[in-house]
């Protein structure tokens, strides 16, 4: 038989070496992306930020072509700050996780209002804006400030969890992956640090299969000389997503016009505009009676099928029921005609609409 090859041990501890190697392989591989600075140029604040926030649990394909628009619509952190905010939910309609939307806003109008257009370039000055979390103020104050701090994002954990063969599962080993990223942080270049992480684990170090022969890391990594790095981070497994039910109530008018209604302005999707809907619980779908809650008197038929949508921590399933209905139909109590409006079906796509009621739409609406 054939003689067992087995993996060495690291030449050396992660440590200095660590570092260089990372930076030396950024220099020559890192992503080309639209917020990131050219080398030798100083990276714009206002990207950095616009850019982290919306990469919060999205991937970065999705991101660019937002990204692009927003720079396109609000070039300054003054100019996003002096959208109306509709606008900006608008814009931001199916990136997900509205309430960045909100905060991204609020935080724009502090910034301009309160900061003269500046951001702190401190990291524990940067959290105390809206919408800055620990990760966030870290990844900008490191990119466009050079303060020596490692923003630790699900890349920057699983690259150090392997790095130093971690084996508590997350999340209790957020505070230790946290802290081993930050012994590794230089003092020149954390931003270019920082981003190398990224970059090593979205494109190198990945969650199945990484490519170890590849990795400029490879000789430091602990995971690697144990054989272990495919299971690494180890994840403490995740309850099953409970369902929730609902219905919503698609009344178009004579004159082409869709009902709307604003959500409250806290809480899931909140300020966004809605299909008027029941609120969304655990339990049978069935619903007695739709006409007793419906937003308009009408003759209501349910549609065929239901939407689906899988929200973080919940999978919803929506009934839907549509009516048409005269120029003049007056809203139901139910409706709370205070939060209503009505939108031309042809100017749907230029509203704040959340992805789950552009679904809802598209249902009610595919026979015509």
């Amino acid at each position: 038989m054939p003689d067992v090859v087995q993996k060495q041990l690291p030449l050396r501890p992660a440590g200095p070496d660590t570092v260089a190697a990372l930076l030396e392989w950024y220099d020559r591989e890192h992503r080309e992306l639209p917020w990131r600075a050219k080398p030798g140029r100083r990276s714009d604040p206002y990207k950095v930020w616009l850019s982290e926030i919306m990469l919060q649990q999205t991937t970065v394909k999705a991101v660019i072509p937002y990204f692009l628009r927003f720079i396109e619509r609000w070039p300054t952190v003054e100019a996003l700050a002096a959208a109306p905010r509709d606008d900006v939910l608008a814009a931001w309609a199916g990136l997900g996780y509205y309430a960045r939307a909100r905060k991204l806003h609020e935080c724009a109008q502090v910034v301009a209002s309160e900061r003269g257009g500046k951001f702190p370039k401190r990291s524990a000055d940067l959290i105390e804006l809206p919408g800055i979390g620990p990760y966030t103020a870290a990844a900008i104050a490191s990119i466009a400030f050079k303060e020596p701090v490692t923003p630790v994002d699900g890349n920057v954990e699983r690259v150090t969890a392997r790095l130093f063969a971690v084996r508590t599962p997350l999340p209790k080993a957020k505070a230790e992956l946290r802290r081993l990223a930050a012994t590794l942080t230089p003092e020149k270049r954390p931003g270019d640090f920082a981003q190398a992480l990224m970059d090593l684990g979205a494109t190198v170090c990945t969650p199945k299969s990484p490519s170890c022969l590849v990795c400029p890391v490879q000789p430091d990594c602990a995971a690697s000389a144990k054989g272990i790095e495919a299971s690494l981070p180890a994840k403490t497994a995740k309850a099953e997503r409970p369902v929730r039910f609902g219905h919503a109530f698609l009344a178009l008018r004579e004159d082409g016009h869709v009902l709307l209604r604003r959500r409250p302005e806290t809480g899931l999707l909140g300020g966004m505009l809605e299909i008027p809907s029941t609120p969304w619980a655990e339990g049978s779908s069935h619903l007695v009676g739709p006409q007793r809650v419906a937003p308009v008197r009408g003759d209501w038929w349910r549609v065929p099928g239901d939407v689906v949508h899988t929200f973080t921590h919940f999978r919803l399933e929506i009934a839907v029921h549509r009516a048409i209905v005269p120029v003049d139909a007056e809203l139901t109590f139910w409706a709370e005609p205070d939060r209503c409006q009505w939108v031309h079906r042809r100017d749907l796509d230029r509203v704040a609409l959340p992805s789950v009621m552009r679904k809802v739409i598209q249902h009610a609406l595919k026979e015509g």
